[in-house]
């Protein structure tokens, strides 16, 4: 069941993983599981219910922790006048917990087709989006995206579907590889003016008579040195350090 819950047969019995509120379609639930399950999202935990043959068996709290690097990776992006929102199935008291430990703003309890509505939002408003995701819940998103980037260690779905990978799974990589995408830019901006710019000075030196065929072709031939060597000032990129543990 796509982004809610997942429903199988064990031994004959009929099993239902999923979200409190899914589970609760199916499933009777007494007043004081109801509560305790509200006293675990107020702790700021995402709460999955298992459900067999329609009754409550038992449930599974699970709490996401910001990863070592997020607070840096998100100032460097911010610091690029790049606005950073969270958008998250997890419940609002989880996600509430994390965004204000990280200063980010946050959308929650999203389905995947959610998730993939609020960036075409974005985009509608004018926005160029790169949506960063690991989950298969996160692909429609991803694929909405001007730019999805997948997370080392995601689903393959994730990284099948996303446009570019952050191998190493810190938050700060995406940072650096918006850096390198800009200075990317910029040099092939460069090398284009430098190419350009050479071969309209001799021809216009050659159509007077200043330069001859051979000078014209050595020019050539420099301007194919001087942007490969433009190019390789990219591998000088200064590689982001690993937070401490």
């Amino acid at each position: 069941m796509g982004g809610v819950g997942i429903r199988a047969t064990v031994e004959g019995v009929e099993v239902f993983v999923g979200s409190p509120k899914a589970a609760g379609e199916g499933a009777l639930m007494t007043a004081e599981q109801r509560s305790r399950i509200v006293d675990l999202s107020h702790q700021g935990k995402s709460v999955a219910l298992v459900i067999v043959e329609h009754q409550v068996a038992g449930a599974i709290a699970m709490r996401d922790e910001p990863r070592p690097d997020a607070l840096a990776g998100l100032k460097a992006l911010t610091d690029m006048g790049i606005k950073t929102v969270m958008l998250t199935g997890d419940n609002r008291h989880s996600a509430s917990a994390i965004a204000e430990q990280l200063g980010i703003e946050v959308q929650a309890e999203l389905l995947p087709e959610e998730k993939q509505r609020i960036v075409s939002q974005y985009q509608r408003a004018g926005w160029s989006v790169a949506k960063v995701g690991d989950g298969i819940n996160d692909a429609p998103a991803l694929a909405a995206a001007d730019v999805g980037i997948a997370m080392g260690g995601g689903t393959d779905v994730a990284l099948e579907t996303a446009d570019a990978a952050v191998l190493h799974g810190r938050v700060s990589d995406v940072a650096v590889m918006v850096d390198l995408s800009k200075r990317t830019m910029t040099n092939i901006r460069q090398n284009i003016a430098v190419a350009l710019g050479l071969k309209a000075v001799f021809l216009v030196t050659t159509i007077v008579g200043l330069t001859g065929l051979w000078p014209a072709i050595l020019a050539d031939t420099g301007a194919t040195v001087l942007v490969t060597m433009n190019a390789l000032r990219l591998l000088r990129l200064p590689q982001p350090s690993r937070p401490s543990l």
